[in-house]
């Protein structure tokens, strides 16, 4: 594990999800599922995402439904439960997501 991931409790998980519009805290992950034009289109935000993902040690999970991908975040090396990382990644979905339209 790295040494620099901090568990969240409870509380603050939820005080940061007043930050994440959309953002969902439910069996220690946070999600939420955002739409696209179409499936290129989700690869395409997942290729994008990934260098990221990859720099942070964070690998997300990621469910494609043809125009929309579930974001399912938690650290699986802490024993499945939601960090500080999972707050850092789930705003770089949110940056990129805006940036693309």
């Amino acid at each position: 594990m790295r040494e620099d991931v901090r568990i969240l409790n409870e509380e603050e998980i939820a005080e940061k999800l007043k930050d994440f519009h959309g953002w969902n805290l439910k069996d220690d992950k946070i999600s939420k599922e955002f739409k696209f034009n179409d499936f290129m289109d989700c690869l395409t935000f997942i290729v994008r995402l990934a260098p990221f993902c990859e720099a942070n040690d964070h690998h997300p999970d990621m469910h494609i439904f043809y125009s929309k991908i579930l974001f399912e975040l938690q650290r699986f090396d802490v024993g499945g439960k939601v960090t500080d990382i999972d707050f850092k990644v789930a705003d770089e979905i949110e940056r990129l997501y805006k940036e693309r339209k």
